[in-house]
């Protein structure tokens, strides 16, 4: 009976990529930069659907967005290479190696903090709030961070001691630090923190949606979580970094954002409870960007080609353009006359509406003949 159980094959370790560059002709195609891209444009997608159910406009989004990205990029690398200076300066080091961003090392705390300082100075330029972009973008961050993780993985860095767990990491020796080169299989790290923050992900879109977390505090709430994380999965990794006090820079670091982020959670539901309305601002902002549109006076029409309506004593309705009406200083009784124009050979007839003008209009007022059809060319 057991031999009719299909047996259940466990893998021995999680291989790792044959390799992380495609050529197309002389255009390397880097899995590292392409996980970065792919989780921007992740993170980006997420944002903008909370932005926009909030009643946030997307186009303003977007260029706040555009500012932020640059900002976190540079400041990411910034951050790896004063962190990690050791890689790039001193004797036997290549300073330029420090702008070959492809290779990897991107700080997550240089990313964050100069991508605020983008997104703020594009929020200042809109006139929305920043927390308020914060707020939302924040589960966009994680996942951006989620999808990035994995350019680790196709480059064999990052990863933690060995152990010989069915789930641990296959690196080839050409990977292995200094003294490991007899172990095969490594924590898989970069695996560790992208499932976490796929947890992190689900807690601050829940405690938004049922409190309705706002003035910074859906992104303070992401920046616990996270550095929570981060500062039991960075003492599992055996790469080479700067210690402090026995313990690892980036522990250090996420010990001391997370104690942040749960003051500023604090003060900041003490202080301003509720959510920001960000339709309106959007709106306002809206608005503005067609002021001059609104401030710029219609223009008339022409004199020519208005026309007016007149009820005529039979009680039909004629229509009368402007270069119909008489010329200013005449009487009313000085009208538009086609069979006037156009019978001038009666003479009598003509003597007698003459008359007629004159004992209306008094002897020295003007006698203007207007075309019923206006002017001729």
């Amino acid at each position: 009976m057991s031999s009719l159980v299909p047996a259940v094959i466990i893998p021995a370790f999680i291989p790792s990529p044959s390799q992380g560059v495609w050529h197309l002709g002389p255009l390397p195609l880097r899995a590292y930069a392409i996980c970065i891209l792919i989780g921007i444009f992740a993170g980006y997608w997420l944002g903008r659907r909370r932005w926009v159910a909030r009643g946030g406009s997307p186009e303003v989004l977007a260029d706040i967005i555009m500012w932020a990205v640059p900002f976190g990029l540079v400041g990411a690398r910034i951050y790896h290479v004063i962190t990690d200076a050791e890689l790039y300066f001193g004797e036997g080091k290549h300073p330029i190696d420090a702008l070959k961003i492809w290779h990897g090392g991107l700080g997550i705390w240089g990313a964050v903090g100069f991508g605020c300082l983008g997104a703020w100075i594009a929020c200042r330029r809109h006139k929305v709030p920043f927390l308020a972009v914060a707020d939302v973008m924040a589960p966009g961050i994680a996942l951006a961070q989620v999808i990035g993780r994995f350019g680790n993985y196709f480059n064999q860095e990052l990863f933690g001691r060995p152990t010989n767990h069915w789930w641990g990491l296959e690196i080839d020796p050409g990977h292995r630090p200094p003294g490991f080169a007899d172990f095969g299989t490594f924590h898989p790290t970069f695996l560790y923190e992208a499932i976490w923050n796929l947890g992190v992900i689900a807690l601050v879109i829940l405690i938004d949606r049922r409190f309705k977390l706002g003035h910074g505090r859906a992104f303070a709430l992401y920046v616990a979580g996270y550095t929570a994380g981060r500062a039991w999965i960075e003492n599992l990794r055996i790469d080479t970094v700067n210690e402090f006090a026995g313990l690892r820079l980036n522990v250090w670091t996420s010990m001391i954002m997370f104690v942040l982020a749960v003051v500023f959670f604090i003060l900041s539901a003490r202080l301003k409870p509720g959510q920001e309305d960000i339709s309106t601002l959007s709106a306002t902002t809206a608005e503005t960007t067609d002021i001059a549109d609104a401030d710029t006076p219609a223009t008339a029409a022409s004199p020519d080609t208005s026309t007016t309506a007149s009820t005529e004593a039979d009680g039909s309705t004629s229509t009368t353009s402007a270069a119909d009406e008489p010329a200013p200083g005449l009487s009313p009784a000085v009208e538009a006359n086609p069979t006037h124009a156009d019978n001038s050979t009666d003479a009598d007839t003509s003597a007698t509406t003459e008359s007629k003008v004159i004992e209306e209009t008094g002897p020295h007022s003007p006698v203007t003949k207007v075309d019923a059809e206006g002017p001729r060319d």
